[in-house]
């Protein structure tokens, strides 16, 4: 309780008065809508983001210039709170897949699944 009240103190109820009002979350996000590939299924069952084989981030990144890691990965319990979407690749750095063209996936989907502990896309596939 001690650290409760210095908090109160810092921060009165009237605190949020001087932000404008979209860090207030008055205004609703401004949304752009993007054909990508999808991510048809996800095998990293340890990832934030995974219910039930399905990956629910909004988009997700793919690899460096060698590896098609998923950078989006994070392992931990479950984060996900919108089950309705279907993540997409936003971007992907895998330079040597056949898919990739200029930094974006050009694959109609993907899969991701786990090797040597490492969340990877399974439709890599070499030039």
């Amino acid at each position: 309780m001690r650290y409760i009240a210095p908090l109160m103190q810092r921060y009165p109820p009237d605190w949020l008065d001087g932000l404008p009002n979209n860090l207030k979350g008055e205004h609703s996000m401004k949304t752009i809508t993007l054909a990508m590939p999808i991510v048809t299924k996800c095998m990293a069952s340890e990832c934030v983001y995974n219910v039930d084989s399905s990956c629910h981030a909004r988009a997700i990144t793919i690899g460096d210039s060698i590896h098609p890691d998923c950078d989006t990965y994070m392992a931990g319990s479950r984060h996900a709170k919108s089950v309705n979407q279907i993540a997409g690749i936003g971007a992907c750095k895998t330079v040597g897949c056949k898919f990739n063209s200029d930094l974006e996936c050009m694959a109609e989907s993907i899969q991701v699944g786990m090797v040597s502990n490492k969340a990877n896309c399974m439709t890599f596939d070499l030039c």
